[in-house]
């Protein structure tokens, strides 16, 4: 990797893509990234701050997902792109298909597309998820010794049950079919778990941070659900996007430090904030969410097929093939919080 030449980090103001860039401006690299709106400066502020820091070596582009073409001049030049850019939401979800799939689907496109339009790029490192190998937790005793590899797919999500993780399934089979078609560029592609850790932003626009609020503002004053999730710090996945991009390595990589149940987060987190924050100390029963889940958007099927289903990821070929050492994930939630605390994110104290 020559390090004169740029790289293009697409979604540049998210939550991951951020310390992608961060990784790649402290190792000298030049950067490019891609944002939505150059005019909204409360999510590019951080970008610009990064960009001061290191010799202003990143330079900001506007491109929407669903805008043809709208990458090219972002990628002009480039050797290496590092597709992140792609919808993660999961709660109040209305139009599943222009919401999420559409976008995580047609953007993969038009980002590949460009690719295959640019002479330069020859390497690609997609950022998928767990949720392209599994769609729910039960689907963990199809597998060989329950547990999940690289070379299981998510084969029951639909645009009707669970269309999130439909549309990382449909997003990362749309990149492997254009990525064999040719034969200038190769991908490597990452699938991290439930990413954790702290921001460099005070947005609390986030998935994980939205789920860290809930855990001390009310929302489960009398218990958490029985789910489990597989949990890797932002950081870990921002390092494996980098050692991704350096090798030519054309598989999938699981990046899962550890399975934790929610009551576990709490644990974790009030054992270091006790005193200071209210964490719930229980597990809901499934026949509560069964009752009282519809009103939170929470399918009976959901309930069934998830709740109480702890489920296990081999990681041994992100150690392998890009020398990950995960921290603890001790280490990643209490960084997380404290994060929030000092943003001013978290204001619900308990006595």
């Amino acid at each position: 990797m020559n390090k004169e030449i740029p790289v293009l980090i697409t979604g540049g103001s998210g939550y991951l893509a951020s310390w992608i860039v961060k990784k790649f401006l402290e190792d000298g690299y030049t950067v490019h990234t891609s944002v939505r709106n150059l005019d909204d400066e409360s999510k590019i502020v951080h970008l610009k701050k990064l960009s001061i820091e290191n010799e202003k070596r990143l330079k900001l582009f506007q491109a929407d997902l669903l805008e043809e073409n709208s990458f090219a001049e972002a990628m002009q030049g480039c050797e290496i792109v590092i597709h992140t850019a792609s919808p993660f939401f999961i709660d109040h979800i209305k139009d599943p298909l222009n919401e999420l799939i559409n976008p995580a689907v047609n953007g993969t496109k038009n980002v590949l597309n460009t690719v295959n339009q640019t002479e330069s790029v020859k390497r690609v490192v997609l950022t998928s998820s767990v949720a392209a190998i599994y769609g729910d937790a039960k689907d963990v005793k199809n597998t060989e010794n329950n547990i999940f590899t690289e070379e299981y797919w998510n084969i029951t999500s639909s645009v009707k049950h669970n269309p999130y993780p439909y549309s990382k399934t449909l997003a990362e089979k749309t990149a492997w079919e254009m990525e064999k078609a040719q034969n200038r560029w190769t991908m490597s592609v990452i699938n991290p778990g439930f990413i954790m850790g702290p921001s460099l932003t005070s947005r609390n626009d986030s998935t994980s941070i939205g789920f860290l609020i809930k855990l001390v503002d009310g929302t489960f004053s009398i218990g958490v659900p029985d789910l489990f999730f597989g949990v890797v710090d932002v950081r870990d996945v921002a390092e494996a996007h980098y050692q991704a991009a350096k090798i030519k390595v054309q598989e999938r990589h699981i990046l899962v430090a550890d399975t934790i149940a929610v009551i576990d987060f709490c644990h974790i987190l009030s054992d270091k904030f006790d005193g200071e924050y209210k964490f719930p100390r229980r597990t809901l029963p499934n026949w509560l969410l069964y009752i009282f889940g519809p009103l939170q958007g929470v399918t009976a099927k959901f309930v069934k097929n998830n709740m109480g289903v702890p489920m296990y990821f081999n990681n041994s070929k992100s150690k392998k093939n890009l020398k990950i050492k995960y921290r603890p994930i001790n280490e990643t939630l209490v960084d997380h919080f404290q994060q929030l605390i000092n943003d001013q994110l978290i204001s619900v104290k308990g006595k």
